[in-house]
Protein backbone atom coordinates (compact mmCIF):
# COMPACT_ATOMS: atom_id res chain seq x y z
CA UNK A 1 0.00 0.00 0.00
CA UNK A 2 2.54 2.54 0.96
CA UNK A 3 4.36 1.95 -2.89
CA UNK A 4 0.71 2.12 -3.68
CA UNK A 5 0.15 5.55 -2.61
CA UNK A 6 3.56 6.82 -3.48
CA UNK A 7 2.66 5.89 -7.23
CA UNK A 8 -0.41 8.00 -6.41
CA UNK A 9 1.38 10.81 -5.50
CA UNK A 10 3.13 10.73 -8.68
CA UNK A 11 -0.01 10.39 -11.05
CA UNK A 12 -1.23 13.44 -9.09
CA UNK A 13 2.11 15.40 -9.64
CA UNK A 14 1.28 14.28 -13.19
CA UNK A 15 -2.68 15.49 -13.10
CA UNK A 16 -1.33 18.94 -11.93
CA UNK A 17 1.08 19.10 -15.01
CA UNK A 18 -1.08 17.99 -17.56
CA UNK A 19 -2.77 21.57 -17.34
CA UNK A 20 0.44 23.16 -18.99
CA UNK A 21 0.79 20.15 -21.24
CA UNK A 22 -0.08 20.95 -24.97
CA UNK A 23 -3.38 19.46 -26.36
CA UNK A 24 -1.72 17.53 -29.57
CA UNK A 25 0.46 15.86 -27.12
CA UNK A 26 -2.15 13.94 -25.17
CA UNK A 27 -2.87 11.34 -27.70
CA UNK A 28 1.05 10.14 -28.05
CA UNK A 29 1.21 10.35 -24.57
CA UNK A 30 -2.31 7.77 -24.26
CA UNK A 31 0.17 5.64 -26.85
CA UNK A 32 2.72 6.03 -24.50
CA UNK A 33 1.05 4.73 -21.28
CA UNK A 34 -0.40 1.97 -23.45
CA UNK A 35 2.89 1.15 -24.47
CA UNK A 36 4.19 1.31 -20.25
CA UNK A 37 1.49 -1.09 -19.23
CA UNK A 38 2.96 -3.74 -21.62
CA UNK A 39 6.43 -3.05 -20.39
CA UNK A 40 5.53 -3.90 -17.14
CA UNK A 41 4.23 -7.03 -17.76
CA UNK A 42 7.36 -7.94 -19.81
CA UNK A 43 9.94 -6.44 -17.25
CA UNK A 44 8.51 -8.61 -14.23
CA UNK A 45 12.07 -9.83 -13.19
CA UNK A 46 13.92 -6.91 -13.40
CA UNK A 47 12.94 -5.43 -10.40
CA UNK A 48 14.66 -2.09 -10.51
CA UNK A 49 13.52 -1.63 -13.83
CA UNK A 50 9.73 -2.67 -13.27
CA UNK A 51 9.41 0.44 -10.11
CA UNK A 52 11.17 3.21 -12.41
CA UNK A 53 8.40 1.71 -15.85
CA UNK A 54 5.97 1.94 -12.95
CA UNK A 55 6.34 5.39 -11.98
CA UNK A 56 6.37 6.67 -15.21
CA UNK A 57 3.21 4.79 -16.30
CA UNK A 58 1.90 7.19 -13.22
CA UNK A 59 3.27 10.04 -14.43
CA UNK A 60 2.22 9.60 -18.05
CA UNK A 61 -1.42 8.47 -16.72
CA UNK A 62 -1.56 11.83 -14.58
CA UNK A 63 -1.16 14.04 -17.51
CA UNK A 64 -3.74 12.22 -19.81
CA UNK A 65 -5.88 12.14 -17.17
CA UNK A 66 -5.90 15.76 -16.51
CA UNK A 67 -7.46 16.25 -20.24
CA UNK A 68 -10.42 13.50 -19.21
CA UNK A 69 -11.04 15.14 -15.98
CA UNK A 70 -11.17 18.96 -17.61
CA UNK A 71 -13.62 17.66 -20.26
CA UNK A 72 -15.59 16.51 -17.64
CA UNK A 73 -15.32 19.62 -15.34
CA UNK A 74 -16.23 21.40 -18.48
CA UNK A 75 -19.47 19.94 -19.41
CA UNK A 76 -20.14 18.71 -15.68
CA UNK A 77 -18.60 21.53 -13.17
CA UNK A 78 -15.97 20.81 -10.79
CA UNK A 79 -18.60 20.07 -7.92
CA UNK A 80 -20.04 16.92 -9.89
CA UNK A 81 -16.71 15.66 -10.92
CA UNK A 82 -15.37 16.00 -6.71
CA UNK A 83 -18.65 13.70 -6.22
CA UNK A 84 -18.44 11.33 -8.74
CA UNK A 85 -14.67 11.21 -7.16
CA UNK A 86 -15.42 10.72 -3.68
CA UNK A 87 -18.50 7.94 -5.29
CA UNK A 88 -15.49 6.21 -6.84
CA UNK A 89 -13.16 6.89 -3.58
CA UNK A 90 -15.98 5.20 -1.39
CA UNK A 91 -17.20 2.10 -3.53
CA UNK A 92 -13.87 1.16 -4.14
CA UNK A 93 -12.92 1.03 -1.03
CA UNK A 94 -16.05 -1.11 -0.25
CA UNK A 95 -15.51 -3.47 -2.62
CA UNK A 96 -11.52 -3.61 -2.45
CA UNK A 97 -12.53 -4.70 1.89
CA UNK A 98 -15.25 -7.11 0.13
CA UNK A 99 -12.49 -8.87 -1.89
CA UNK A 100 -10.08 -8.93 0.44
CA UNK A 101 -12.40 -10.51 3.17
CA UNK A 102 -14.64 -12.63 1.68
CA UNK A 103 -13.97 -16.51 2.25
CA UNK A 104 -15.31 -17.20 -1.88
CA UNK A 105 -12.54 -17.43 -4.45
CA UNK A 106 -13.96 -15.10 -7.19
CA UNK A 107 -10.92 -16.24 -9.30
CA UNK A 108 -13.79 -17.50 -11.71
CA UNK A 109 -14.33 -13.93 -12.53
CA UNK A 110 -11.08 -13.17 -14.16
CA UNK A 111 -12.27 -14.61 -17.63
CA UNK A 112 -15.32 -12.82 -18.03
CA UNK A 113 -14.84 -9.85 -16.59
CA UNK A 114 -11.09 -9.69 -19.53
CA UNK A 115 -14.24 -10.80 -21.86
CA UNK A 116 -16.42 -8.15 -20.69
CA UNK A 117 -13.75 -5.79 -20.94
CA UNK A 118 -12.77 -6.39 -24.67
CA UNK A 119 -16.60 -6.18 -25.92
CA UNK A 120 -16.33 -2.22 -24.22
CA UNK A 121 -12.73 -1.73 -25.92
CA UNK A 122 -14.41 -2.34 -29.38
CA UNK A 123 -17.22 -0.83 -28.59
CA UNK A 124 -15.38 2.35 -27.28
CA UNK A 125 -13.34 2.51 -30.39
CA UNK A 126 -16.36 1.93 -32.67
CA UNK A 127 -17.69 5.22 -30.69
CA UNK A 128 -14.79 7.28 -31.96
CA UNK A 129 -16.32 6.35 -35.98
CA UNK A 130 -19.99 6.05 -35.07
CA UNK A 131 -21.97 8.23 -33.12
CA UNK A 132 -23.75 6.81 -30.24
CA UNK A 133 -27.10 8.05 -28.65
CA UNK A 134 -27.05 8.92 -25.10
CA UNK A 135 -29.12 6.05 -23.92
CA UNK A 136 -26.05 3.72 -25.71
CA UNK A 137 -23.47 5.93 -24.16
CA UNK A 138 -24.95 5.71 -20.65
CA UNK A 139 -25.43 1.88 -21.35
CA UNK A 140 -21.90 1.81 -21.76
CA UNK A 141 -21.05 3.87 -19.26
CA UNK A 142 -22.96 1.39 -16.55
CA UNK A 143 -20.79 -1.72 -17.93
CA UNK A 144 -17.70 0.31 -17.45
CA UNK A 145 -18.86 0.67 -13.72
CA UNK A 146 -19.78 -2.85 -13.54
CA UNK A 147 -16.91 -4.31 -15.10
CA UNK A 148 -14.31 -2.33 -13.45
CA UNK A 149 -16.14 -2.82 -9.88
CA UNK A 150 -15.95 -6.36 -10.44
CA UNK A 151 -12.17 -5.82 -11.48
CA UNK A 152 -11.47 -4.50 -8.06
CA UNK A 153 -13.46 -7.26 -6.04
CA UNK A 154 -11.24 -9.80 -8.29
CA UNK A 155 -7.87 -8.20 -8.02
CA UNK A 156 -8.17 -7.47 -4.29
CA UNK A 157 -9.47 -10.76 -3.90
CA UNK A 158 -6.60 -12.58 -5.80
CA UNK A 159 -3.97 -10.71 -4.12
CA UNK A 160 -5.68 -11.90 -0.47
CA UNK A 161 -5.45 -15.27 -1.59
CA UNK A 162 -2.52 -15.78 -3.28
CA UNK A 163 -0.11 -13.02 -1.91
CA UNK A 164 2.41 -11.79 -3.87
CA UNK A 165 6.17 -11.22 -4.23
CA UNK A 166 8.30 -8.11 -4.59
CA UNK A 167 8.49 -8.37 -8.23
CA UNK A 168 4.75 -8.41 -8.58
CA UNK A 169 4.41 -5.05 -6.78
CA UNK A 170 5.01 -2.80 -10.02
CA UNK A 171 2.20 -4.95 -12.17
CA UNK A 172 -0.41 -5.08 -8.77
CA UNK A 173 -0.22 -1.45 -8.48
CA UNK A 174 -1.21 -0.84 -11.67
CA UNK A 175 -3.82 -2.64 -11.91
CA UNK A 176 -5.29 -1.67 -8.68
CA UNK A 177 -4.93 2.02 -9.95
CA UNK A 178 -6.88 1.25 -13.43
CA UNK A 179 -9.26 -0.68 -11.58
CA UNK A 180 -10.12 3.19 -9.70
CA UNK A 181 -9.41 5.46 -12.64
CA UNK A 182 -11.36 3.67 -15.02
CA UNK A 183 -14.33 3.37 -11.93
CA UNK A 184 -14.29 7.02 -11.49
CA UNK A 185 -14.05 7.92 -15.20
CA UNK A 186 -16.94 5.65 -15.87
CA UNK A 187 -19.02 7.03 -13.09
CA UNK A 188 -18.13 10.44 -14.60
CA UNK A 189 -19.51 9.06 -18.22
CA UNK A 190 -22.61 7.76 -16.38
CA UNK A 191 -23.51 11.48 -14.80
CA UNK A 192 -22.73 13.46 -18.12
CA UNK A 193 -25.49 10.96 -20.12
CA UNK A 194 -27.87 10.60 -17.27
CA UNK A 195 -28.22 14.25 -16.79
CA UNK A 196 -29.13 14.29 -20.58
CA UNK A 197 -31.18 11.63 -20.17
CA UNK A 198 -33.39 13.45 -17.99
Amino acid sequence: MATFFAAFLIAVIGLYAGQYVPPSLMLPLSILELVLVIIVVFTRKHQGLGYFVMYLFMLVSGITLYAIIANYASVLGADEVFKAFVIALVAFAALAVFGSVTKFNLGFLGNILFFGLLILVVVSLAGIFIPFSNTINLIIAIAGIGIFAGYTLYDFNQIARNGFSEKDIPSIVINIYLDFINLFTYILRFMRYAGKNN
